[in-house]
């Protein structure tokens, strides 16, 4: 049944969608960011502005867009590099969009100015003047940055355009080893955007062949779906590496679960283990695909989700297998493992369930991390119904073959020993087994003590690890593991830039490495925005907004107009009336401030008054360092700021929409799979045996995510999404591994505690050490794709893996033998009146002296 509805659902592959909105997985659902987005769309028109400022002000809309710069270092606006960058812009401007019945070029699909001409960055105006001074031998042309001058009197903005200056006094550009050059799109449409999208492409092919017939210089081309296509990449580039994976976690897994003894060994199991999680994975992928969810690279990590999960229940149904007695029917085997096996295996199941889903959940701000969770869910809903239906069935046929002395791999009846020792060296060798009537009863080996893992266990590592001498070195060791993790999870970072989430050889990371080094001086401009109608004639109201954009380099309508007014020698304190007259006639009708008309919006009255309801203006905050902790800070000052002021205004910039919020909404499914985490422990410790174990398995997790944490950090990686879920499954792994070994040690009566501890790791360690091995073997090829994603989820799931195996097998085992609970049997008193009497009848076989049976009655 489980292969057959995997099949099917597996056919809803039809269906298979991929999602095509970064924003739409990686921003914050409930983002501030957005509404203050709309409220700047329905004032300001999105189309303006982009002729003054580079800047992506309101929407990032279809853009192209190309970093210059040179192997060399050389100034990029020396002759040869000017005549260069300006060829290059002729070439694009010169593309074309083959559509059936006509060719789309540059000023077809361009944004439009008020005079009807494309908008380009003003840096190619400067270009232009500066070749022109150059042929009419002009010398007092100059460049000055960030700000600069154009013929026409315009200030023009190029902080953004020219990136490595080095300026004269007077902010006199000297020399610059980047200029970036940026070609606006309009995508008005579901056609227009189909155009836009392919001249994005064709521009990205132009300037890499512009750049191979000039080899002196590189060149960074960069479009609004470089970053959803590199995004996608990671799958593409994964798919080797992921088949590398599966052969060798198949090849483990049958060497895990084999032996030498033919009929014992059960290599058939190992790979129907891995078959049952693929089963499952397959049921939710179909599943989501009938439900029109769209594939994503982050669902690279829910098939190691199930890797850990599916394949340590398989195999510690397994290790039960081997403590049933060989002489017990199939089905009372069978019956035995489920009741030893299956009720931790249900009650971490449960643990995934609630901590993923509440991950699902609408409580969880960030989609993609819903997305993930939700599909983990399913998955893990149906690997446990594969294990206990198509494992479970498979164990009873390997059963029966056990039992029936047939090859555990040919199925082939295993001849008697007298009759293998008449067959050739090669055919005993492969069909080595030990037979029950071989062994004497007065032996009592377990016949599957010729397990390697469970040899080297019983025989070496548990006599090790109790040793006296061993567990000072254990303590210590678990306190430098401590004092490193709290150096770590000191300096956690949080990772909201959209780099790390694509594949490494691509367009987005060449693009932001260059433009880090090359433009970072200045953070993105942000549009500064007044939303109400304020007495703007008022001299204290202008020097009050003048006040909140203390600070930052402003290129602001406001000032400037300020500005034009002293040098006419006109007081600010003007009525109402006459100031908007005079706002609206200097700026239509004077050249200089002509431009300036975009940034206010005009309302006309019953009585022919012009007011003023809305305006803007644009910061642009000077940063000496590279670090986007800055640009977060800047945003969260502004905000606070533009709630105490007198003023209404926001604040904006595309990027905000990604950083907004960005700590809370990332660390709000970890906090909350951790309350739901401890809440179903602190339940639960009324339902087990004992509540030690609870208390024991709470230690152990936060043990963990503080390590993983903190060791994560240490490794550079930051907490964003992908490590965030990482996290999430990490609570659920540790839980996974950890609870049947601390259930069997804290429920076990006599004896001692460093018996228990042995005893423990005899019964589970060999499953934890089968499945930790798998799973460390499947990770490594992840550590080879070229992928900032999947470099983050190999880093933090082997972290996860290694401080998870480490407790199990080294910090438990030490602490457990001199920490509560106690082992020690409480003596009874005897009474004189409470004796014992005891008859033991032998019944003996009359032809020997071997006793048969011995009752023993009390």
């Amino acid at each position: 049944a489980p292969v057959l509805i995997s099949i099917l659902l597996g056919a809803s592959f039809s269906r298979y969608q991929v999602e095509e909105s970064v924003e739409h997985l990686l921003a914050p659902t409930h983002s501030l960011a957005k509404i203050e987005r709309n409220l700047v769309d329905s004032l300001f028109p999105v189309n303006r502005s982009k002729h003054r400022l580079y800047s992506d002000l309101q929407t990032p809309g279809r853009y192209g867009r190309v970093i210059i710069t040179s192997f060399r270092k050389a100034n990029m606006l020396d002759q040869h590099h000017t005549d260069l960058i300006l060829k290059l812009h002729s070439a694009v401007t010169r593309i074309q969009v083959q559509r059936p019945g006509f060719n789309y070029t540059f000023a077809h699909i361009c944004i439009l100015n008020n005079d009807k001409t494309c908008i380009v960055d003003d840096i190619v105006h400067v270009l232009e003047e500066l070749k022109a001074a150059r042929s009419s031998n002009r010398t007092n042309f100059a460049i000055t940055y960030p700000i600069t001058h154009l013929k026409d009197g315009r200030e023009v903005y190029n902080g953004h355009q020219l990136g490595g200056v080095t300026v004269h006094s007077k902010d006199r550009v000297k020399s610059a080893e980047a200029i970036q050059l940026t070609y606006y799109l309009q995508a008005i449409n579901s056609l227009n955007d189909m155009v836009a999208e392919k001249w994005e492409s064709i521009f990205c092919d132009t300037v890499e062949l512009f750049q191979k017939s000039n080899r002196r210089v590189k060149m960074y081309p960069f479009t609004s779906s470089s970053l959803k296509e590199d995004f996608q990449k990671t799958s593409r580039v994964s798919e080797r590496y992921l088949i590398t994976s599966l052969v060798l976690v198949v090849t483990l897994a049958i060497l895990c679960c084999s032996m030498q003894d033919c009929v014992r060994s059960k290599p058939w199991l190992g790979l129907l283990g891995l078959l049952t999680v693929t089963l499952a994975t397959l049921t939710a992928a179909g599943i989501i695909n009938l439900t029109g969810g769209k594939y994503n690279s982050t669902f690279l990590g829910i098939p190691f989700v199930m890797l850990g999960h599916g394949l340590y229940g398989t195999f510690e149904m397994l290790s039960s297998w081997r403590k049933t007695r060989e002489d017990q029917h199939v089905k009372e085997r069978t019956a035995a493992v489920f009741a030893d096996s299956m009720l931790s295996f249900s009650l971490t199941t449960a643990m995934y369930l609630v901590t993923f889903g509440i991950g699902a959940s609408p409580f969880t701000n960030i989609e993609a991390a819903r997305i993930f969770c939700c599909n983990s869910c399913i998955a893990i809903f149906f690997n446990y119904l594969y294990v206990l239906s198509f494992y479970g069935s498979s164990l009873v046929f390997t059963g029966y073959i056990e039992n029936n002395y047939q090859h555990s791999i040919f199925c082939r009846k295993v001849p008697k020993p007298e009759v293998l020792q008449e067959k050739p060296a090669w055919y005993r060798f492969l069909l080595t087994a030990r037979f029950s009537e071989d062994t004497d009863d007065s032996e009592e080996t377990n016949t599957y003590e010729s397990h390697l893992l469970v040899w080297f266990l019983k025989r070496y590592y548990c006599d090790w690890i109790t040793n006296t001498y061993v567990k000072p070195f254990v303590v210590l060791f678990y306190l430098v593991y401590i004092s490193f993790a709290l150096m770590g999870y000191l300096q956690v970072s949080e990772g909201s830039d959209l780099s790390n989430i694509v594949a490494t050889a691509t367009r987005t990371i060449e693009y932001t490495t260059a433009q880090q080094k090359y433009f970072s001086n200045y953070s993105p401009v942000i549009g500064f925005y007044i939303y109400e109608s304020i007495e703007y004639w008022n001299t204290s109201v202008q020097e009050d907004v003048l006040e909140y954009t203390k600070g930052f380099v402003r290129i602001s309508w406001f000032e400037s107009y300020l500005n034009y007014l002293r040098k006419l020698n006109i007081s600010t304190g003007l009525p109402k009336k006459n100031f908007t007259d005079m706002l609206r006639n200097s700026f239509l009708k004077t050249p200089q401030f002509a431009h300036f008309s975009e940034d206010i919006i005009f309302s006309k009255k019953y009585n022919n008054e012009v007011d003023v309801v809305a305006s803007r203006m644009f910061l642009v905050a000077k940063t000496m360092e590279t670090k986007r902790e800055e640009l977060y800070d800047l945003l969260e000052t502004l905000r606070k700021l533009s709630l105490t002021s007198k003023v209404k205004f926001i604040v904006f910039n595309p990027s905000f929409v990604y950083m907004d919020r960005y700590a809370s909404s990332v660390g709000a499914p970890l906090q909350n799979s951790c309350i739901s985490a401890l809440f179903l422990l602190f339940f639960s410790a009324f339902l087990v045996a004992d509540s030690l174990i609870n208390v024991w398995l709470t230690l152990t997790v936060a043990s963990v995510e503080f390590g993983v944490i903190g060791f994560m950090t240490l490794w550079k990686v930051e907490l964003d999404c992908i490590s965030v879920l990482c996290l999430i499954y990490g609570i659920n792994y540790t839980i996974d591994n950890c609870a049947p070994l601390l259930s069997t040690f804290v429920l076990g009566k006599e004896f001692t505690r460093t018996k228990w501890v042995k005893n423990a790791l005899e019964v589970h360690g060999v499953a934890i050490l089968q499945s930790y091995l798998c799973y460390i073997v499947g990770l490594i090829p992840l550590a080879a794709v070229p992928s900032n994603l999947t470099r983050t989820l190999f880093r933090c799931l082997f972290l996860i893996a290694l401080v998870t195996f480490f407790h199990c097998f080294a910090i438990l085992p030490v602490i457990l033998t001199f920490l509560p609970p106690s082992k020690k049997k409480r003596k009874e008193k005897k009474n004189p009146e409470n004796r014992e009497e005891i008859e033991c009848v032998e019944m003996v076989d009359m032809d020997s002296t071997r006793v048969v049976d011995q009752i023993t009655t009390v």
